[in-house]
């Protein structure tokens, strides 16, 4: 597709850019970056724009990647990098902003990629950053899905995204259920709910993540209510030094499902 030339920060799909970039669309995402925008073409997802500046455009080194999101794209724009910042949620613009469709994020398509389960729960994780390094960490880990809840922060928001370098296209994720919802679910299957709890009865090893898992994850600030422990099946802890209160959500995140892992991989290597 032959690119158009945009001159004018008024210009309608700056604007439209600039809404989803917001979460004011919320059928799309604001995907910035090149190697972000190389996963969205692995992930097969349709591309409604590209907009790239002219210092990206001229570079010989990302002529291919252009070319192979121009062949799919709707709408191909080229502006000048102080029309690029117009858009760019970052401080330093990064070139490239492709706008997608939003992935199926509905309970159907999250359930059917469930099979060797091993679900990772975020419930009140407001901080985007967090949530892009939960699912980033969920992947390499070997999870199967990640489940948000309404009072957690957009999995496919630009930070998020960032965060999550690619795993939020890979993993089954579903975004919006309350927390309630997300924990029936997960007991019609058969799912074992284990929150994570600084004042957990077991230690974090003292759990069988063999079986069918939900890892249920909190907000760093004040952690799962009483009321949201006692609808799961338990709680665990990561025994700390006293001198530690807490660790960050997405590291305490990692040692929990590389626990799983180990088990699982375990129980794999006996058969």
């Amino acid at each position: 597709m032959t690119p158009e030339i945009i001159t004018s920060r008024d210009n309608s799909l700056l604007r439209h850019a600039r809404a989803v970039r917001e979460g004011k669309t919320a059928e799309h995402i604001f995907v910035e970056g090149v190697r972000l925008c190389e996963e969205v073409l692995r992930s097969g997802l349709a591309i409604e724009a590209v907009i790239v500046s002219e210092e990206l455009a001229e570079k010989e080194k990302w002529a291919d990647t252009l070319a192979r999101l121009s062949s799919v794209s709707q709408r191909v724009a080229v502006v000048s990098e102080k029309l690029l910042e117009s858009v760019s949620y970052t401080k330093t613009p990064q070139g490239i902003v492709v706008l997608a469709p939003r992935p199926d994020t509905g309970l159907q398509h999250f359930a059917a990629a469930q099979r060797e389960v091993l679900i990772v729960v975020m419930h009140r994780i407001n901080n985007p950053v967090n949530v892009g390094a939960i699912l980033r960490t969920a992947e390499a880990a070997g999870a199967s899905g990640a489940i948000a809840t309404q009072n957690t922060a957009d999995p496919f928001s630009p930070k998020a995204l960032r965060g999550a370098m690619g795993s939020a296209f890979r993993l089954a994720v579903w975004n919006g259920p309350t927390y309630e919802e997300a924990i029936a679910w997960c007991r019609e299957q058969n799912v074992q709910t284990i929150c994570a709890d600084v004042h957990g009865s077991a230690s974090y090893d003292e759990v069988d993540w063999r079986k069918p898992s939900a890892l249920v994850m909190g907000p760093e600030s004040n952690g799962l209510s009483a009321e949201e422990i006692a609808l799961a099946a338990g709680a665990v802890r990561i025994p700390m030094k006293e001198s530690s209160e807490s660790l960050n959500v997405a590291v305490a995140t990692g040692v929990l499902l590389y626990e799983a892992a180990r088990q699982r991989r375990t129980l794999s290597d006996k058969l």
